[in-house]
């Protein structure tokens, strides 16, 4: 076995698997591929996979981050054809069948694109500038530190208006993350800031859920719509649904022209639209209006044999799905199930099978006792039982016997004890610390632009001694 100069990967004589990315595609298909004849490499910026639907709980301090993420070698481990590169992926050169990344190129026989998606802010740069997101991690905990920064702020000010601003939040979409943030943070502010901030006067907090759409939930049932709201309304949440957020400064995010027409906050979150992480490199009609990569009904990117892309960031349009597949982890799960069996067909000289998604269901979560779920035929309910099935659908698929432990011991205490714990400041944030892509580059163009200034010579100084 020789190593080769792309990143020291070795020659095993295998073909080469490349899948960029670890989030609910990539790794299942990378565990798929455990007992086959390939060399499987996974490139990911971070050395960890996470369960994204649970990352408002890592944001309200119900969960700390190491709950919900698990090491990607250890998910691999004894794995003997597998190989983990952490890199940044900056293009792909289909013609010389390579990825170029922050640490080389690595080389593949087949790609396979599962970069997921990242927040759509729809050019709306103010809002992208000041509001906070949910995407990550990092996200999470920024936000978490922010809304107890600003508790902690309110304590200080003299003006009324300007406390408020910092005591409101305001949360826009009203999809599974927004519906799950509303109610979490409502159950926080009525049964756990109370005891902290004895001196605010939290009744007094208002936590507004923006829907641009007609009904929150959107994708669900008409039932689980009707139910969802109810949940959170009856909490104290003021659920405004047919309204737009149009930009997001001076403490104030506006939903329309006139005067008035804002909400006094400190703390926007938006969670309204998700664009695919395409990879650079692809021609131009393959990547669509949104960032997804269209593909044929086998995953294979159009005008490209060797490479696919599943999840998020894979566009597959039928008449069922005109546009495109949900961005859901099981449809990233079983895209994920289905390429692996092609592989191997494709090895085989065999034809590859269509991709068809079978929907088990849908389920949000609003706060204790109050979920919603949609199953097949029409099926939905609500309530204790609702909740019990979110909880445990979401238990199971979390990766690492530990982390569903100690996930289950934290929601049990919660649970009895109405507490979340984890309200620490660890890192603070501060929100001009946050630069997006898009203003990064315009900094470094700019820096790039300015002639240096050329400061006068010093005048010699004598040095004392060797």
């Amino acid at each position: 076995m020789t190593t080769s100069p792309d990143t020291n990967l070795p020659h095993t004589g295998r073909p080469r698997v490349v899948i960029i990315g670890c989030g609910f595609a990539g790794l299942r298909l990378a565990q798929n591929l455990k007992k086959d004849p390939v060399q499987v490499v996974v490139i990911d910026r971070n050395n960890y996979h996470n369960f994204q639907p649970l990352l408002y709980q890592v944001a309200t301090g119900a969960l700390e981050p190491e709950s919900i993420a698990y090491p990607i070698r250890k998910v691999f481990a004894g794995q003997k054809n597998f190989f983990f590169r952490m890199a940044d992926v900056t293009r792909v050169a289909p013609e010389r069948k390579v990825v170029q990344t922050s640490i080389g190129d690595i080389s593949y026989d087949q790609l396979v694109i599962a970069t997921g998606s990242l927040t759509n802010f729809f050019g709306m740069e103010s809002i992208e500038r000041n509001g906070m997101q949910i995407k990550s991690i990092p996200n999470a905990l920024n936000l978490r530190s922010f809304l107890f920064q600003n508790f902690e702020k309110a304590l200080l000010v003299q003006d009324p208006e300007t406390r408020q601003a910092l005591l409101n939040v305001v949360l826009v979409g009203g999809g599974p993350t927004g519906v799950e943030l509303a109610g979490a943070l409502a159950e926080m502010r009525n049964h756990v800031l109370p005891k902290d901030y004895p001196e605010l006067d939290l009744k007094r907090m208002q936590i507004y859920l923006v829907e641009a759409g007609p009904t929150l939930l959107g994708p669900m049932s008409e039932e689980a719509q009707t139910k969802s709201r109810q949940y959170l309304e009856k909490m104290g949440v003021q659920v405004r649904t047919g309204t737009s957020i149009k930009r997001f400064e001076n403490c104030r995010a506006y939903y329309g022209d006139g005067p008035n027409d804002f909400f006094a906050t400190e703390n926007l979150v938006w969670a309204a639209g998700v664009n695919g992480a395409a990879v650079d490199g692809l021609p131009e009609p393959v990547v669509t209006r949104n960032r997804r990569i269209s593909v044929n009904r086998w995953n294979q990117v159009e005008g490209f044999p060797d490479i696919f892309a599943i999840g998020d960031v894979a566009n597959l349009v039928t008449d069922d799905t005109p546009k495109g597949y949900p961005m859901l982890a099981p449809v990233a799960q079983q895209q994920a199930d289905q390429l692996a069996e092609n592989l191997r067909r494709l090895r085989a000289g065999e034809a590859p099978q269509p991709f068809s998604y079978f929907n088990k269901g849908v389920m949000a979560i609003v706060a204790r006792n109050k979920a919603v779920v949609d199953l097949p035929k029409d099926v939905s309910f609500g309530g204790f039982f609702g909740w019990l099935t979110w909880l445990f659908v979401h238990l199971m698929t979390l990766v690492g016997f530990r982390n569903k432990v100690v996930t289950l011991v934290d929601w049990a205490i919660q649970y009895f004890a109405a507490d979340r714990a984890l309200r620490l400041i660890i890192r603070p944030y501060r929100r001009n610390d946050y630069k997006d892509d898009k203003g990064k580059k315009a900094q470094e163009q700019a820096m790039a632009a300015t002639p240096p200034v050329v400061q006068p010579p010093m005048p010699a100084q004598n040095v004392v001694g060797g």
